[in-house]
């Protein structure tokens, strides 16, 4: 049988380096999966569309296609815009299967990809017992997407960092330079910035201004086409698949 494609489904952004972000990671993860045909649609600004790659792919034979958020956290595009697009798609190709992913986060993989940038920008593991870190994500009016945030803060500051604060680029408070300022006020003499975003854009280099204005000494990159986030699309890929292997093999 062949597999489901994997359909990506990334926000999109009038920033070029956001889509060329999406298509190095997404090469990635085919690079891990030779066989696996994987696709990337866009909710907006840049093309394909996810109607159009859905019909694309129903016009080329294609039978199943796990459709996954390229997301973070649960918020309004995971909760709402997706699912609406993918309906409307669906109605209009009663042939093809459409499977929702669940979004990344959290996952042990997006913490170890976030250290791996801390790391490239300068942080050794022996400095995190004297090293504050914000967490600066890009923020969200959905109470389950801040909440999901503040825990991932609390369980990095169980890994050895002096001092962990939440911080987001819109939507929610604190900002990112307010958060490097209430870890000063703290006591903390070293300071990192570790964007919790995948891909450049607005909010990341506004995360970026917060952190130099305030004087952070080490700013990481955003998460990108890590090995470890490849590796976590397949991971929501598989199991995504997981209820269909299950009904096979009860009925084989």
């Amino acid at each position: 049988m062949t597999p489901a494609v994997l359909l990506v489904i990334a926000h999109g952004s009038r920033d070029p380096r956001h889509a060329a972000t999406v298509h190095a990671l997404t090469a990635r993860v085919r690079a891990l999966r030779p066989g696996l045909r994987v696709e990337t649609g866009f909710l907006d600004f840049n093309a394909p569309s996810v109607p159009r790659v859905l019909e694309r792919l129903a016009g080329q034979g294609a039978d199943e296609v796990v459709a996954l958020p390229l997301l973070l956290t649960r918020a309004f595009h995971a909760k709402s815009d997706i699912p609406a697009v993918l309906r409307e798609a669906r109605a209009g190709l009663p042939r093809l299967r459409v499977r929702q992913a669940e979004v990344l986060g959290p996952s042990p993989l997006l913490n170890s990809a976030l250290e791996r940038r801390l790391y490239e920008a300068g942080v050794r593991p022996g400095d995190r017992g004297s090293t504050g870190l914000v967490l600066a994500s890009a923020g969200s009016t959905d109470p389950e997407a801040i909440a999901v945030i503040a825990e991932i803060a609390r369980e990095l500051r169980h890994t050895g960092w002096c001092s962990v604060r939440p911080a987001f680029a819109s939507a929610s408070l604190p900002r990112t330079g307010d958060a490097v300022r209430a870890l000063r006020a703290e006591g903390v003499r070293r300071v990192a910035v570790a964007p919790y975003v995948i891909a450049p854009g607005r909010l990341p280099d506004r995360i970026a201004a917060g952190a130099a204005e305030a004087g952070a000494e080490v700013l990481a990159g955003v998460l990108g086409p890590s090995p470890e986030l490849a590796r976590l699309l397949l991971d929501r890929y598989d199991e995504a698949l997981v209820p269909a292997a299950r009904m096979a093999s009860l009925s084989a």
